[in-house]
């Protein structure tokens, strides 16, 4: 059974950082291609950041340089650092793992206060 929860999420105020994870059992972690999602009330799910078996990543044009996606195969976990955060950026953020198919987190909600 595969299992990604996410953690990390909460009220942070406009300008700061939060640090999500995202734990993974149930699937061939290192071969997975990983990504963190998110989604705001009303609007559709976007990707925020990917990172690939091999390590190579790719960010949405909106968090480009402040956000910072990484994993760590020996845990099987996955990790969006944040920074300078927006209350735009509101939303829950969604872990995605795509190994033969695509497998979702629960949501972890993110909060910016302006």
């Amino acid at each position: 059974q595969v299992q990604l929860v996410e953690s990390g999420g909460g009220l942070v105020q406009a300008g700061g950082s939060l640090n999500l994870s995202c734990a993974a059992s149930g699937i061939m972690f290192s071969i997975s291609h990983m990504g963190w999602y998110r989604q705001a009330p009303g609007n559709q799910r976007v990707v925020v950041a990917t990172i690939s078996s091999g390590g190579s990543t790719n960010y949405a044009d909106s968090v480009k340089g402040r956000c910072t996606i990484s994993r760590d195969n020996a845990k099987n976990t996955v990790y969006l650092e944040m920074n300078s955060l927006k209350p735009e950026e509101t939303a829950v953020y969604y872990c995605n793992a795509h190994v033969l198919r695509n497998f979702w987190g629960q949501g972890t909600q993110v909060t910016v206060s302006s």
